[in-house]
This record gives structure tokens, sequence and C-alpha cells, in this order.
């Protein structure tokens, strides 16, 4: 399959930029809350990014055999916080070429290979799982959705956890602390609020004066 190398504007302006790619059968949807277009018979496969984190989002959708014949087999998205360095990175699976190999080996937990030049990483990977008839129709608002739920903002093209950003449990008596400034802590509930809520803290802060 013919691999497509995406420039997206997001990207465009990277500085000590490295390409990230898939392997085969995998298909690259979301990148930092963005969805990666694919060509119109092919999927996406590869993107530009800067050096440092990036929120990922990849799924295996390939052809595999049933018996005699041949059937595409796809999985559920799976979400995963890639460090990007300057060396050109890779997103691998085992490979898998039977329908009843793919369904046993995503029925455990999938190990996800992060391989550069220098040396391999096990991926900690996230499956998104969607709700009713057509969950998996928007990817991009599934990973927004889990984001909210997390607590996690893309700012500057960076994922952003604001909760371990603010919340500080000490390990040896469990004791919570509120840490960050206020302005990190507003991103927070922000990030979580509904968009009802969002439009009722909108109209109080026109009504209040704070210029």
């Amino acid at each position: 399959m013919k691999k497509i190398l995406l420039f997206a504007a997001l990207f465009s302006g990277a500085v000590n930029a490295a390409t990230l790619s898939v392997g085969n059968n995998l298909e690259l949807l979301v990148v930092d809350g963005k969805e990666v277009k694919s060509g119109r018979f092919s999927h996406a496969e590869s993107v530009e990014l800067s050096e440092g984190e990036h929120q990922v989002v990849v799924r295996f959708d390939g052809e595999v055999k049933r018996g005699s014949k041949k059937v595409i087999y796809t999985t559920r998205p799976y979400l995963f916080d890639v460090n990007m360095t300057s060396q050109d990175a890779e997103i691998t699976l085992p490979r898998l070429t039977s329908e009843s190999q793919a369904k046993a080996y995503f029925a455990r937990d999938p190990q996800w290979t992060l391989e550069t030049a220098t040396g391999s990483t096990t991926l900690s990977a996230v499956e998104l799982i969607g709700d009713g008839l057509g969950a998996y129709s928007d990817i991009p608002a599934l990973v927004a959705e889990y984001n909210k739920k997390n607590g996690i903002i893309i700012e500057n093209g960076t994922p952003v956890d604001l909760q371990k950003t603010v919340v500080e449990v000490d390990d040896k008596t469990g004791k919570v602390q509120i840490t960050g400034d206020a302005l990190t802590q507003l991103k927070l509930w922000y990030s979580k609020a509904s968009q009802e809520e969002k439009k009722t803290f909108k109209i109080w802060m026109a009504e209040h004066d704070f210029s």
C-alpha cells in the first residue's frame, strides 16, 4: 500500500520535524485532536511532527484471511501519547494474517511498538469505545469526548493532562493536594464543562468587569 506523506498546516511550521508512520494494515486517524485525511483508496500512513509529545490515534484496518476468503478486519481506535524526537518513528504491530489470529490478538492486551533507527519502545494504549450506532463515524469527536472526560487539552500542538498538572497525590499518605496556578485550574474545569455550562460561564464573565 502506497504511503501518503501529509504536510497539514498544523505541522508545516514544525522545527526539527520528523516523520511518524504506521505499519502495514494500520491507519493513522487523528493527531493532536485533528483528523488526518486519507486518500480516496488508501489509508493515511504518515505525517510530519515536531519534537515532543503528541496524541496519536491509530487502528488496524486491513485484509486478512477467513478460510479461503479474504475479508477486511477493522478494530476500534487506539490512542497513544507518542514522544517524537528528531528521528523518524513507526508504530507497528506483529504481522496478523488471519481473521481468527487478529481477533485473538486484539481480544487480549495488544502490544503496540514505536520503532526508530536506534531502538523500540512499547506504547501505552487506550482503546476508545464509542456508544450507539455510528459511534466510530466521527473519530475526532470521540477523541474530544475522551479528552474532556480526562481533563486533557491540546495546547500549541501538545497534549496537556491538566489533572496531572493541578492534582498532586502523596504516594505515602494518599493525600490529595490541588496545585498549579489559577489559569491552569480554570483550564481544567473549563475543559470538563458541558456546552451549556460553558455558555453560562461566558454570560457570567460578560456581566462582570474584569478589566
